[in-house]
């Protein structure tokens, strides 16, 4: 039977300015996720590596740091990557590795269409992760595409 706590996916899709070679390693590399992500990450980006980031607070969240953890379950340069999504802080309802983030990296119009899924989030965390990855995958664009965010 199915978990009624648990909501739909959220899935986000945007276009990047780079190959899909190029927009891989900023979630498999820790020098480039920390540039849009999370300001510290621990990364071993292999099929049960472990994915651990460190999420600072901000105006809409100011309980940081948040600690990410998680672990890579698929990796498959350049095209794919999966890994599991939660936090170690009480106050963030997904337990470390509740949830999964998938990522599918296509190319097109000499950039990149990237597709993210995030799937097995709870209700009341839904609204928060949706808008946060509508942000980040903003942030992601501007790292990625060399520009200031808004620009």
């Amino acid at each position: 039977m199915p978990d009624a706590t648990k909501t739909d996916a959220i899935v986000r899709e945007i276009h990047i300015d780079a190959r899909p070679e190029t927009v891989f390693g900023f979630f498999t590399e820790r020098d480039k996720l920390t540039r849009w992500l999370a300001s510290e990450a621990t990364l071993d980006p292999r099929p049960g590596g472990i994915n651990h980031q460190t999420h600072p607070g901000g105006p809409d969240n100011p309980g940081g740091p948040y600690l990410m953890r998680g672990e890579f379950v698929e990796v498959e340069p350049p095209t794919r990557v999966v890994f599991t999504w939660g936090f170690e802080n009480p106050e963030v309802d997904v337990d470390p590795g509740a949830s999964t983030v998938e990522v599918t990296l296509e190319p097109e119009h000499g950039g990149t269409r990237l597709r993210l899924v995030h799937s097995g989030l709870p209700h009341s965390e839904l609204a928060s992760h949706s808008d946060g990855w509508t942000e980040m995958l903003e942030r992601l664009a501007a790292a990625v595409e060399g520009r200031s965010r808004g620009t």
